[in-house]
């Protein structure tokens, strides 16, 4: 048994399973079973106890991966202050970024982190799913909901506002429904599935109240859902970012201003992994998007994109 040996095991066991911990370890199935059956031999302890779905450590296992996973980060520690001695900071990130959030607020903001640090490596997703994190190997997600996943951690990037709008053009052909009970009678464009009623949620005074959609046109491409909306379509049930400078030119129009709607949650989280360790590059990349999500919800401050 060596530290290798320990910090294999540890990767097996945060894998999963033996396929996942192969495609992370970029080894066939069959040789990390050949290697964890020699462990075994070696040490003459069961250290895994296998499933067609996942591996559970044994007793002896779940001791030696915690000494594993010291291990890991001890050197991934040495690894990083390596990199430190060019004074440049270097890494790899892969995140997983909503999309409509991701293009029309973050993207400038990864583009001047990125500037700011041009030795660190970002690997962008755009995508609207909760990935695997493990299993995808991503270091960071942001998402819209109201509870985080409670096997991960989750900073608050501030409340998501969504509301209901439409363009002139629209409003001039059909005019606009003034109750919640009206908006199922219009063409709603919005995030969803296709095929199933859209549950909107909305809260005024301590009252909530339900109200179930079918949407016209649904995607989860929100700049098509804005232009679908500027194409006079219908009402669009969207987050307030798409089209604050259209509602401020009078271009487009808002409708139940006195009402909190939610459909898939109204916070924005960054989640990671807990007891991962955070490189220089992973730790200042959250510190600063931090920093540009309080801006941004604080008016008047250095940064602030989206005062409301």
């Amino acid at each position: 048994m060596n530290a290798e040996s320990l910090v294999f095991l540890a990767d097996i066991l945060d894998a999963g399973n033996l396929s996942a911990a192969a495609r992370r370890l970029k080894m066939t199935r069959a040789n990390v079973s050949y290697h964890l059956n020699r462990l075994e031999q070696t040490l003459g302890q069961q250290l895994v106890r296998r499933t067609t779905r996942r591996t559970e450590p044994t007793e002896v296992g779940l001791r030696l991966y915690e000494h594993g996973c010291r291990i890991r980060t001890e050197l991934a520690i040495a690894q990083d202050s390596v990199r430190e001695l060019g004074h440049q900071l270097r890494g790899r990130l892969r995140l997983s970024i909503p999309s409509g959030f991701g293009q029309a607020v973050m993207g400038p903001w990864l583009l001047d982190f990125k500037r700011q640090h041009p030795g660190i490596v970002l690997d962008v997703t755009f995508e609207n799913h909760l990935p695997d994190m493990l299993r995808d190997e991503t270091d960071i997600s942001v998402r819209v909901m109201t509870n985080p996943p409670q096997n991960l951690v989750a900073r608050s990037l501030g409340a998501v506002r969504h509301i209901a709008c439409a363009a002139q053009s629209y409003i001039e052909q059909h005019g606009l429904p003034d109750t919640l009970e009206g908006l199922p009678m219009a063409p709603v464009l919005t995030a969803g599935v296709a095929g199933r009623q859209l549950r909107l949620s909305a809260y005024r005074d301590q009252q909530r109240q339900t109200v179930l959609l079918e949407p016209t046109l649904m995607s989860e491409n929100f700049q098509f859902l804005h232009q679908a909306v500027m194409a006079g379509l219908g009402i669009g049930i969207i987050p307030d970012y798409l089209v604050q400078d259209e509602i401020a030119c009078g271009a487009v129009r808002t409708i139940l201003d006195d009402w909190q709607l939610s459909i898939f949650g109204t916070e924005m989280f960054m989640l990671y992994m807990p007891n991962r360790y955070h490189t220089r590059a992973t730790s200042t990349f959250i510190e600063y998007i931090l920093a540009r999500a309080q801006a941004r919800a604080t008016p008047g401050r250095p940064g602030d994109i989206d005062p409301h």
